[in-house]
């Protein structure tokens, strides 16, 4: 059941950043739906966790799930946004993807921290997780101030550990002590 559980999140994360690579913006139809599954693929990501991590922090595993719902929320209104594809409301998903890069961060850093004191998997991948999403809320604020298509680079870190953290849990699963 929980290796079960670890495959099936693995899939999730893959599946969100597979299909928000794929997205092709002259096509609003399948742009939307790539983004509408992300969204739903971010929701099913907290909500298999949610369980796992609530033991190792009641209050922080349901900020994890809530925060992480927000975000999947905000990808499908995105989604949604693009479709219908108005001036005005294309301008507004952008605000939101603006949001959704703090969004992702702030769940990122729980998320971590909750992997660090459970143990569930090795404390390395969650330190390296816990730094890229440290490093994706300075990326953030320095976009803010510097235009710089270089800084897009710093978000891979997050990137590769999450794409790790997927492979780990496919042939691993998490380190559940009976």
């Amino acid at each position: 059941m929980i290796k079960t559980r670890a495959i099936s999140v693995a899939i999730l994360i893959l599946l969100a950043y597979s299909i928000v690579a794929a997205g092709n913006p002259d096509a609003k139809l399948q742009s939307m739906l790539l983004e509408i599954i992300s969204g739903l693929a971010v929701l099913g990501i907290a909500t298999l966790m949610y369980p796992i991590l609530r033991p190792y922090g009641k209050y922080l595993s349901f900020s994890y799930l809530f925060l992480k719902g927000f975000e999947g929320g905000i990808m499908i209104l995105a989604g949604v946004l693009f479709y219908i594809h108005s001036s005005s409301l294309l301008a507004l998903r952008e605000a939101l993807y603006t949001v959704h890069a703090y969004i992702f961060a702030i769940p990122a850093l729980v998320f971590y921290t909750l992997l660090y004191q459970s143990k569930l998997i090795p404390r390395w991948i969650s330190v390296w997780g816990f730094i890229a999403a440290l490093l994706v809320i300075v990326v953030n604020i320095l976009e803010l101030v510097i235009s710089d298509p270089a800084l897009k680079t710093l978000y891979l870190p997050i990137v590769l550990n999450e794409v790790f953290l997927a492979f780990w849990l496919i042939v691993k699963g998490f380190n559940i002590k009976p």
